[in-house]
């Protein structure tokens, strides 16, 4: 069987908090010579890129969860439910930790590295190649792309060049670095083996994938290290691979460093990205299909759904339609007509070139943003730093997903709760992973965000009252920051 493996040791809430920070990348878009190198050597590459590749140890505390799921047959039982008073006993979990890889990008601390490494992590030390360690902050997430950023309490970094992935060539020869397994810093070699490959593993297929192939020997470990071309310049950051055993077998996957400058640029200018959105389902076009629309040929983007009242359906889109161009640029099948849209913020204008019943037209739409990706979500302690009475609480947006998984109210609005620290006063007042918070000290309570801005509020004498929705019932509770426990004990 073929397995599809992310390679991060620690493979498991979005960045949304902005902040007043800019990012500086280096970049270098000068093309290599053809047939200039043939080295005996890559010493002087891999000098070059090495200090910019660290080391990254992610750790998670102990959680509870809510005993009401599918792991405990009958726990579910609407019977059960009313025995406990619709609050579930708590199980807690081991806490965990892992390793993965980052790249340093700017000389002032900031680490690109994948969301993967990341996700669910409560501290995050990262290791330089001289040896130092820092603690980290993760400065946002998003897993639509797989890209995160951490920042370090550094200065004078030896961040990396980036250079223009979209001119590298199949046959070009490329340098992986990173920390495969957590034994150290670790070379390979290899060549560009495909471009713009999408296989349907970031965020369960609902990501954006425009992967480099390599055949540079990636392993766990390696995630979110360097691929480099023979200059030491970034072409991308190393994500995945293709295996049959668990281990590299050829065939490894990157986020091109194009997708990664833009992601990143904006997780540190505004805490997230908002991915451009029209809200059509499409497919790419089978020999089938193009006989059974008298099609001429199999490019383009087939539109099998749109979305009621969406920017498609206001430009005028319809089912059957084919998406042959945006703003002059040919797309090629559905995946190339998603990374044109994703790759523009909501409110831009778009050229569409579309084939209807053999005619072609040009549409107008404005790209909006998808109400249901999970745009802002934060966990309110990372590594001790903050204050809050929801130290050790993860919260996200509610979306039509997490609503579905929890049989959360349309109407209801509020911080979806997606972890809690078993050591937490949160956890000790009763709030679980799965519950809603609905106010905090009667401030009401409709994203992520506020619950984050009124947690750093709550009241001096350590007490706080929350509002929660649980399992179909509405109820107070009190959290003491003094039940805590005490991490140094």
């Amino acid at each position: 069987m073929v397995a599809l493996a992310l390679t991060g040791l620690f493979a498991a809430v979005y960045g949304s908090q902005k902040n007043d920070a800019t990012l500086a990348l280096k970049q270098d878009d000068k093309a290599i010579p053809q047939g200039q190198y043939d080295p005996s050597s890559y010493a002087d590459v891999v000098s070059k890129v090495s200090p910019s590749v660290v080391m990254i140890k992610v750790e998670s505390k102990p959680q509870r969860s809510s005993m009401g799921d599918n792991s405990i047959p009958g726990m579910n039982d609407p019977f059960f439910r009313q025995f406990f008073g619709n609050r579930m006993p708590q199980a807690e979990q081991a806490p965990t930790e892992g390793l993965g890889s980052g790249v340093i990008v700017a000389q002032d601390g900031y680490i690109v590295t994948n969301n993967h490494v990341v996700d669910g992590a409560d501290t995050v030390t990262v290791t330089l190649s001289d040896g130092r360690e820092f603690k980290a902050k993760v400065i946002g997430r998003d897993p639509q792309t797989d890209i995160a950023v951490v920042k370090i309490d550094a200065t004078g970094l030896p961040a990396v060049t980036f250079t223009d992935s979209s001119s590298i060539r199949v046959g070009d020869r490329v340098l992986a670095v990173g920390n495969p397994f957590g034994i150290g810093e670790t070379v390979t070699s290899g060549i560009v083996s495909a471009m713009g490959r999408h296989v349907g593993l970031i965020d369960d297929g609902k990501g954006y994938e425009n992967f480099i192939q390599t055949d540079a020997a990636i392993n766990p470990g390696n995630s979110g290290g360097a691929l480099v071309d023979l200059e030491g310049r970034l072409i991308g950051i190393n994500t995945a691979i293709l295996s049959r055993s668990g281990g590299f077998q050829g065939v490894g996957f990157a986020v091109p460093a194009d997708m990664v400058s833009q992601v990143a640029e904006s997780l540190v200018t505004t805490g997230k990205v908002v991915h451009g959105y029209l809200g059509i389902n499409i497919q790419s076009i089978t020999p089938s299909l193009k006989d059974s629309f008298n099609l001429k040929d199999m490019r383009g983007a087939l539109v099998a759904q749109v979305t009621p009242e969406s920017p498609a359906s206001r430009a005028g889109i319809k089912e059957g339609d084919v998406v042959t161009a945006v703003d002059g640029h040919a797309v090629k099948d559905a995946n190339d007509l998603a990374l044109a849209v994703s790759g523009k913020a909501p409110g831009i204008k778009l050229a569409l070139d579309v084939t209807r019943d053999g005619k072609t037209m040009t549409l107008d739409a404005t790209t909006g943003t998808n109400p249901d990706a999970h745009l802002a979500s934060a966990e309110v302690d990372n590594g001790g730093n903050d204050q809050g009475v929801l130290n050790g609480v993860g919260v996200e947006d509610l979306s039509k997903d997490t609503r579905a998984q929890f049989n959360i109210p349309e109407h209801l609005s509020g911080a979806l709760v997606s972890k809690v620290d078993a050591d937490s006063a949160a956890a000790h007042a009763g709030i679980s992973p799965g519950d809603v918070i609905l106010s905090i000290n009667r401030h009401d309570i409709t994203s992520a965000q506020d619950a984050i801005d009124l947690s750093s509020k709550a009241s001096a004498t350590g007490k706080t009252l929350v509002r929660l929705w649980s399992h179909g019932s509405t109820l107070f509770l009190v959290v003491d920051e003094s039940h805590a426990a005490d991490p140094n004990s």
